[in-house]
């Protein structure tokens, strides 16, 4: 088993506290140090558009945005970023700009002679992206990394002149040909696009740097931070970083796949500044990412939990704990969704209905939807009625007991309990435990190994509970225990979206990592008993762990935007939604449209106004399609290749 020390990308697996990093000062505002998280997002209008610019900006200042970026794709944009700025100015507003610059090396320059920072992607700066195959010796590779070095070294000196800050900012979407040629569409190949150009800022003394790893991939993104932050550890830096998931899409979605990615590295203490990436108004990203990085400011002086001497997980890289198989759960078997009716008074067919399980009378028969749990617990409760076959029912042992051990029935125990101590039936059951009780207990480990009927579900109550569970897990890995686990959070009297929120970082942390057979998800005056399951699938959707719906990759709009994103998003997931596991790019321009949809199926992007290109997967299929057109044409372009299913009729 290889072993990993967990200082190679941040400080502590098991002890909160923020990675330090050099400040870098941002016109009025700081990023790092020991600043707090700063909380960002874009403009979606056009540049040239003054008032709608103003007002938009203002809008999200007023909201708690701390640093606004707004796309200079030309000089005439670039230039134009001064009046905008003399227009905030004057009505009081001296939050920093962020010139955002892509294929245009003489915009960035004029750029940072006007606003507090610049943004430039390594992946189309000074590069190129025609998904050629290219072949270089080490002779040519240098001789192209000069070429790099000479059109990118004047920005960095305007940048050290001026005093004002770079943001190096990486996309899986938009990674050059020779990174691709070299390095392949990897996280280390996104690194090292960025570590170019980090090399040519040192090289001529310029450290007012921030970088950033995104990806509309979640498992990508945090791979690789965590390989950008080893390699600035091995290289002695010490640049803040800039989280975010790219093209996370909207609504719900949105939310959960920005908080599994942004999440899951703010746990272990990395990130100094974030923007949650929605296809929704800028200004509705900031109250997202408030929740998001606040949470972590009692977080220091939790419970402690004890240190990993070994850590068996590899963090750059996805594998799946090994476990055994039980009912169907663990092995090859996609994780399960657990959920709990326990409180009911009595429980009805109609209590299942919002778990995804409706019972017609006239047909006497159950349907359930593509998005049903897979086991419920039901606590004391017996009920009279047949239940559905496919789903799993779960009982507190004695009135397991009581019931006869009928098919489908599960007894649920305590770890340690009286019911527990005495219980030798040789059936499948679960066992609830709190990590404490795992970590450093030989006695416990032995016996979990040694019972191989059992599912864990693993609970905590820590302040740092994503850490203390998988700081168990570590502990079940080392010592060879392969029984199923289902990883369990309980959330009390949260809005919903904050729910959303910390739900997606505390599971998604665990599932990014393979660690997981299945989750359980208990909320108490959080939302709907509908919300909560379609919370915990969309985890295992966000994760990649286990896919029930189409998947949408939807940029979140800027001025290079060439048709209206939301309302389009919207009407092709009104067509499209019930084409589970087709990934579907909505790309409003082609900064990263073609790149992104390299993991999508079908793609969707603005090439002009009024004027779309689809896409199969990275080929493009059908140019200028006039966008009055351009749904009814994907469509089509789906059903051509075999993926189109005819939506379901509705149930009465």
């Amino acid at each position: 088993m290889n072993q990993f020390h967990y200082k190679m990308y941040c400080d502590s697996l098991v002890k909160y506290h923020r990675r330090k990093t050099r400040a870098v000062k941002v016109g009025t505002k700081t990023i790092g140090g020991e600043a707090p998280i700063l909380l960002q997002s874009m403009t979606t209008e056009d540049t040239m558009n003054l008032q709608g610019t103003l007002e938009q900006s203002i809008r999200m200042i007023d909201a708690g945005c701390e640093l606004v970026r707004i796309t200079a794709p030309s000089k005439k944009e670039a230039e134009y970023l001064d009046v905008i700025k003399d227009a905030l100015r004057s009505k009081g507003y001296d939050t920093p700009l962020v010139a955002d610059i892509h294929f245009t090396p003489n915009a960035a320059e004029i750029a940072a002679r006007i606003v507090e920072k610049v943004r430039v992607n390594p992946g189309n700066y000074a590069d190129k992206k025609k998904f050629e195959e290219l072949e270089y010796t080490d002779e040519s590779y240098k001789a192209e990394l000069e070429r790099i070095e000479e059109k990118f070294a004047p920005l960095v000196n305007i940048c050290k002149e001026e005093d004002i800050a770079m943001r190096i900012g990486t996309n899986h979407g938009s990674l050059s040909d020779r990174i691709l040629g070299r390095y392949g569409d990897t996280p280390l190949g996104m690194v090292e696009s960025a570590m170019e150009f980090i090399r040519i800022c040192r090289k001529n003394d310029f450290h007012n740097i921030v970088l950033s790893m995104k990806a509309s991939n979640t498992l990508v993104m945090v791979q690789a931070y965590r390989l950008l932050v080893e390699h600035m550890i091995r290289e002695e830096m010490d640049y803040p970083l800039h989280l975010g998931v790219t093209e996370a899409g909207d609504g719900e979605d949105g939310r959960i796949k920005s908080a599994v990615g942004i999440g899951t590295l703010l746990e272990d203490g990395l990130g100094d500044t974030i923007r949650v990436s929605l296809t929704e108004e800028p200004e509705a990203e900031i109250p997202v990412a408030r929740k998001l990085a606040h949470r972590y400011r009692d977080r220091v002086g939790h419970n402690s939990i004890q240190k990993i001497e070994d850590n068996p997980i590899d963090p750059y890289n996805y594998q799946r704990r090994e476990s055994g198989t039980v009912l169907n759960i663990g092995g090859k078997h996609v994780p399960v969704v657990l959920a709990n009716l326990s409180k009911e008074i009595e429980l009805k067919p109609s209590n299942f209905f919002p778990f995804g399980y409706n019972y017609s009378v006239p047909l006497d028969k159950w349907n359930f939807r593509e998005q049903a749990v897979d086991f419920i617990y039901i606590g004391q409760h017996q009920i009279d009625f047949e239940k559905p076959t496919t789903l799993g029912l779960i009982q507190d042992i004695n009135t397991w007991k009581a019931s006869k051990h009928r098919e489908g029935f599960y007894p649920l125990l305590n770890f340690g309990s009286k019911e527990h101590e005495a219980f030798e039936e040789d059936v499948p059951f679960f066992l609830s435990i709190k990590a404490s009780e795992i970590i450093a207990n030989q006695k416990t480990l032995s016996y979990l190994k040694n019972t191989p009927n059992l599912v864990l579900v693993l609970e905590t109550d820590n302040a740092h509970g994503m850490a203390e569970q998988r700081r168990a897990i570590i502990d079940l890995m080392l010592f060879m225990v392969s029984c199923p686990l289902v990883i369990k959070r309980s959330y009390h009297h949260l809005d919903e979206e904050s729910f959303q929120l910390f739900s997606s970082t505390d599971l998604g942390g665990l599932l990014i990592d393979g660690l997981g057979d299945g989750i359980w998800i208990d909320a108490n005056d959080c939302c709907s008993k509908q919300q909560l399951v379609s919370t915990a699938f969309g985890i295992l959707q966000a994760t990649r762990t286990r896919i029930s719906k189409t998947e949408y990759i939807s940029c979140p709009s800027c001025g290079r935007t060439l048709f209206d994103l939301q309302e389009t998003t919207a009407k092709i997931r009104n067509e499209t939604a019930h084409l589970k596991g087709v990934k579907i790019g909505i790309m409003g321009c082609i900064v990263n449209g073609p790149g992104e949809m390299a993991d999508a199926d079908y793609g969707y992007v603005g090439t002009g106004p009024g004027k779309i290109t689809l896409y199969r997967e990275k080929e493009v299929v059908r140019r200028n399609v006039p966008e009055n057109e351009a749904v009814e044409a994907l469509i089509d372009l789906i059903r051509e290749h075999g993926d189109w299913i005819e939506a379901p009729a509705l149930e009465h």
